[in-house]
């Protein structure tokens, strides 16, 4: 049953806990958000489609700030403690550091298993809309704004210039426009006075309207494709005192299917994760025997080729046949010996080709696995990494004794940062197949577990491990072991100078 110190710890910690979550989500959504600004700024996208796109990045980056808001709350909780001299007076109580962070490390087993729980059924299916929804977005066409005094590229295949622009009516003045939709031998230059732009109603075209102005458009090209003979009349050129153009510019946002991206690792939970890298593995294995087999059997040991193009095995016992192909190469006449050498080396690249080929298609299904197994493990390493950063977090908190925002959130920074660090570069070996997958993803953990284990032992032992007077008296210390070991060599270099001026060697003669 809970106590009243339990009750009193837990609602201490939760509550630091949730503000440090949000804050850690805020920090992370920012630079999310930050990454992803190309394909939110200046395509008009809608704030339904907005709050759609937070939301998902939300459920994306919770995975990454359970452990650090977990690292956060314990370094507060048990650093407000150890300042209000609460800590102290528990333990004068006769209570042991390990009986006061019961509650709280059964809290965070919690949070770890509830973060697994989350990654394995939650978070697949927000990543699967998220990154529809990013695709979409990439490919939606911005929001038109045609600068002044520079060229826009906004539409695809038209280059469009303009000199001064009215803001409140629209007009613009000076136009240059170059339209390339139908190639670049095939361009046409428009030069007009003024123009002015229009979206139609379903927001599927642009109507571009133009006074005052003449075209030139390369009719060459279009003659020689028509009859292959080159004319005199190199373009035509044409002057209008209005002309309309329609161009082909959606505007709408076009969703991306998200069945496209349901066999992607980002995807799957983990009894997927599971078969998939075991169906893989069949099939790679598979592969390399039939590989294997055909370059063996059919290329080196086998006999003559049938007309299936199948090779005739060899019997039981039976040897392929002994030639002396230097003997038999010698023997033929010059040209048959080209044409020997010849066959050979296209024999030999065509050989090559093959295997280029198969280690392409293993290489493109060994990514395919170490990307899942990534996956797989990531789901375990992160949660685990709450329970890791809790005997990180509460140890320090008790050591320093310090609350508030600002000393904890600066070990918690730099532990995190360590963390992430190290988590991030086994992330890149592994991916790139120079560790093991398992060696990539869990050295992060295996590198902050013995730190947990030596904080939580200073703290149950009450050392001063970052009490200023400490670290005095250690560099005291270290002064005078330094200046003990000078004098003891200075002293032992006046000696071996003195030996060397009573040092006589023997006359020549006497050796």
């Amino acid at each position: 049953m809970l106590k009243k110190i339990d009750k009193y710890l837990l609602k201490d910690f939760l509550g630091l806990f949730l503000v440090t979550l949000f804050m850690c989500i805020f920090v992370l959504l920012m630079q999310f958000v930050w990454f992803h600004v190309k394909d939110l700024v200046g395509k008009g996208v809608e704030l339904k489609v907005l709050a759609e796109f937070f939301i998902y990045a939300v459920a994306s980056v919770v995975q990454l700030a359970l452990p650090l808001a977990v690292l956060l709350a314990s370094i507060i909780c048990f650093g407000n403690l150890g300042e209000r001299s609460e800590l102290t007076a528990m333990k004068a109580a006769g209570i042991s550091l390990f009986r006061i962070m019961r509650p709280l490390y059964i809290t965070a087993i919690a949070i770890s298993i509830g973060a697994l729980l989350f990654s394995n059924y939650v978070l697949p299916a927000s990543q699967v809309k998220l990154w529809a929804l990013i695709f979409s977005l990439r490919q939606k066409n911005p929001e038109l704004d045609i600068p002044v005094g520079q060229f826009c590229d906004d539409i695809p295949g038209y280059n469009i210039y303009v000199k001064d622009k009215n803001v409140r009516s629209g007009m613009m003045y000076g136009m240059m426009i170059y339209d390339f939709s139908k190639g670049f031998k095939d361009a046409t230059v428009i030069v007009a006075d003024s123009g002015r732009i229009y979206f139609t109603e379903d927001k599927q075209y642009l109507l571009l309207k133009l006074y005052s102005g003449e075209s030139f458009e390369n009719i060459q090209q279009k003659q020689q494709r028509a009859t292959r003979t080159t004319k005199s009349i190199p373009y035509r050129r044409e002057t209008f005192v209005e002309q309309q153009l329609l161009i082909d510019f959606n505007t709408d946002m076009a969703r991306f299917d998200d069945d496209v991206l349901k066999n992607q690792h980002i995807a799957k939970d983990i009894h997927d994760l599971v078969l998939s890298i075991d169906s893989t593995r069949l099939i790679l294995e598979d592969q390399k025997m039939k590989q294997a087999a055909v370059m063996t059997t059919a290329h080196y040991f086998g006999r003559e080729r049938t007309p299936e193009r199948k090779a005739i095995p060899l019997a039981d016992g039976e040897k392929p046949e002994q030639y002396d192909l230097e003997a038999l190469y010698r023997s033929l006449p010059l040209s048959q010996q080209l044409r020997a050498l010849t066959t050979a080396v296209s024999k030999a690249r065509s050989q090559k080709d093959l295997v280029e080929y198969n280690l392409i298609v293993q290489d493109e299904q060994q990514r395919y696995i170490r990307k899942h197994e990534i996956e797989l493990h990531r789901k375990f390493t992160l949660s685990l990494a709450c329970l890791v950063f809790f005997f990180i977090g509460a140890p320090l908190g008790a050591i320093t004794k310090k609350g508030g925002l600002g000393f904890p959130v600066v070990l918690a920074v730099i532990m995190f940062v360590i963390y992430y660090i190290i988590d991030n570069a086994g992330w890149h070996n592994a991916r790139s197949g120079i560790w093991p997958t398992w060696l990539g993803m869990w050295i992060s953990t295996f590198a902050m577990l013995p730190v947990g284990v030596f904080l939580t032992y200073k703290a149950t032992t009450d050392s001063q491990l970052f009490s200023p007077e400490v670290w005095e008296r250690l560099w005291e210390h270290m002064k005078r072991r330094t200046r003990r070991i000078i004098k003891h060599t200075v002293r032992f270099k006046d000696k071996w100078i003195q030996s060397k001026k009573h040092y006589k060697p023997f006359p020549e003669a006497t050796l």
